[in-house]
């Protein structure tokens, strides 16, 4: 018998139950379940109308039909394609604004639609029939071409199925929350005297089991179970409806895969020259601030060493000429210090023989234990093995600062094309980008060269950080 593998099993059934209990209960689900509750209203009204504005517009036109005229279809088309993109951009900014405010899903809006061109100059009533037409031609070939519109138009479609989904999430909570009342207001209101037989009252659940019927206070407690257990499945309905419009959002509400490819090469461009002038600024305070005035103060000694030679009347003073240039020694080298500790800043001489080389020196040196595999085969671009260095310094200067942890692990790998480079600690976890600079600036750091970072820290540890960057920068 596997004691281990049951014991196992047993923690995740355990595990998965308090999942289901504190779901209900989770800070998100009030925004999942507005969000939800607004997202299904809007994808189910917005149809419904469009499509009962085409089918009026063509039962008040003029025709052939009894009840639809053929012509009046075809101007509704005509109007709807029209006015089809705009509306689905308008619907899609809000949903937009939703998914930003209640889902922390910040997606860009695409680009403005296409500027309709201007009818032709024309006099009289001729004139104006020939520029109304101008302008429904060119609004009509704008519109055929809005591909950004088009594709909130598809968001909306698909909106349909994915609002009755969220509807029934909004179902399960509704008669979840009326079916746990029964116990509590059944006294209350079935309070008849002995002898008067009321009728049963009826149950509807949104479970398999469908509804039935009440006729006791016993019975209230089924209705109270069937309502329990909706509530428990109705976090994980909201949130899978959720997870679905997500991806939905981000794909055909945004500006496009390559709109926002360019727009991310924008601001990657941006990041990289503010970043490269904040490192020139830097490097001359450094100079300025540090080796530069060393080295004048060692000019200064050197010059008084001189005075003191040359124009000395009788004996030079030999013990004050050797302390100026002692004096001059000590900031000779703090100078020399100082611009080897800068060079290395920029680059470390560590890589010149490799990352692993230079991971191993970083290991080396950390205060607390340090397990390192590395498996390169394919060297880097030496900008690429710059960045890995430098993350995985300030991973391990976080790790040893806040982490408290044993031991720390290092792997530095190639997975699929990229560099992957790994840092996971046994300490406290709690690692939070939004709470400090660093996670962040190493995120900013990868993504100069198209790279990624993924934290895994969840409270009471363990924290793993891994960074993946393309082999050539």
């Amino acid at each position: 018998m596997d004691v281990t593998g049951t014991a196992t099993a047993g923690a995740a059934v355990r595990a998965g139950i308090r999942a289901a209990v504190r779901a209900p209960f989770a800070s998100r689900v009030p925004a999942e379940v507005l969000y939800a509750a607004v997202a299904a209203l809007l994808g189910l009204a917005v149809p419904c109308a469009v499509l009962g504005f085409a089918l009026a517009l063509g039962m008040v036109t003029p025709g052939h039909g009894e009840n639809v005229s053929i012509y009046g279809l075809v101007i509704a088309g005509v109007v709807l394609v029209l006015a089809a993109t705009r509306l689905a951009r308008g619907v899609g900014a809000v949903h937009r604004a939703l998914a930003r405010r209640l889902l922390g899903e910040d997606v860009r809006a695409p680009a403005g639609p296409p500027a309709a061109a201007r009818g032709g100059r024309g006099a009289g009533a001729r004139g104006a029939v020939t520029r109304l037409v101008a302008r429904l031609v060119a609004g009509l070939r704008d519109g055929l071409r809005d591909g950004p519109g088009w594709r909130a138009a598809a968001y909306l479609g698909l909106k349909i199925p994915l609002a009755l989904v969220q509807s029934y999430a909004l179902t399960c909570w509704i008669t979840g929350l009326v079916n746990v009342s029964y116990p509590f207001w059944w006294r209350l209101f079935r309070n008849h005297a002995p002898g008067v037989r009321l009728d049963p009252v009826l149950v509807f659940t949104t479970l398999p089991v469908g509804w039935f019927h009440v006729a006791t206070y016993a019975g209230t407690f089924a209705a109270f179970a069937v309502g329990a257990a909706a509530l428990l499945a109705a976090p994980w309905v909201t949130r899978a409806a959720v997870a679905i419009d997500r991806p939905l959002i981000r794909g055909l509400l945004g500006p496009g895969r390559l709109a926002q490819r360019v727009h991310d090469l924008e601001l990657t461009r941006a990041r990289a020259v503010d970043d490269s002038a904040a490192l020139l600024r830097q490097v001359e305070r450094d100079l300025h601030d540090g080796a530069q005035m060393r080295l004048a103060a060692l000019a200064l000694h050197l010059g008084l060493a001189k005075e003191k030679l040359g124009h000395a009347a009788g004996a030079p003073d030999l013990a004050g000429v050797r302390e100026l240039v002692d004096a001059a020694h000590r900031g000779a080298k703090d100078a020399l210090a100082e611009l080897r500790d800068l060079a290395r800043g920029l680059h470390p001489p560590a890589l010149d023989n490799g990352l692993s080389d230079a991971l191993a020196t970083l290991a080396a040196g950390s205060a607390i234990p340090v397990e390192l595999v590395s498996d390169v085969p394919v060297r880097p671009s030496p900008a690429i093995e710059t960045i890995a260095y430098f993350c995985a310094a300030e991973l391990l200067a976080n790790a040893a600062k806040h982490s408290h942890a044993d031991r720390i692990a290092i792997r530095a790998t190639e997975q699929d094309g990229l560099l992957v480079v790994t840092v996971a600690d046994d300490g406290v976890g709690g690692a939070d980008p939004a709470r400090g600079s660093g996670l962040r600036g190493l995120a900013a750091r990868a993504s100069m060269v198209d790279g990624r970072i993924d934290i895994s820290s969840p409270p009471g540890g363990p924290t793993r950080v891994a960074v993946a960057l393309p082999l050539r920068a």
